[in-house]
């Protein structure tokens, strides 16, 4: 099955507290299905320190995983969330919105 959502991809969520944010995907995780979306899913982590690493203690605030089901590529043109199809041109397959047919960079 081919992957709808790449990294660099405009993402908006679906669901949860964060419904309606956009952001950037940065990371993806295959074997389950989850993404991390810049500025989405904040949680704070209580942290020591450790010095060997010059790294001090605190809480500090990080992007947790979401599932790839709670988010939708966003369609800037039509600003909504938009569905993605695939067609192959010249031997490549090439992705691009199902709304307007435009392809995504």
């Amino acid at each position: 099955m081919a992957a709808k959502i790449h990294v660099n991809d405009v993402v908006i969520v679906l669901t949860g507290r964060d419904k309606g944010k956009i952001g950037i995907v940065k990371k993806i995780y295959r074997n389950n299905c989850t993404l991390i979306v810049q500025g989405i899913n904040m949680v704070k982590k209580h942290q020591k320190s450790i010095p060997e690493r010059q790294q001090s203690g605190g809480i500090i605030l990080h992007e947790s995983p979401i599932h790839i089901s709670n988010v939708s590529i966003f369609n800037k043109k039509i600003n909504k969330s938009d569905k993605i199809e695939f067609f192959w041109v010249s031997g490549k397959k090439i992705r691009r919105y199902k709304s307007n047919k435009e392809l995504l960079k």
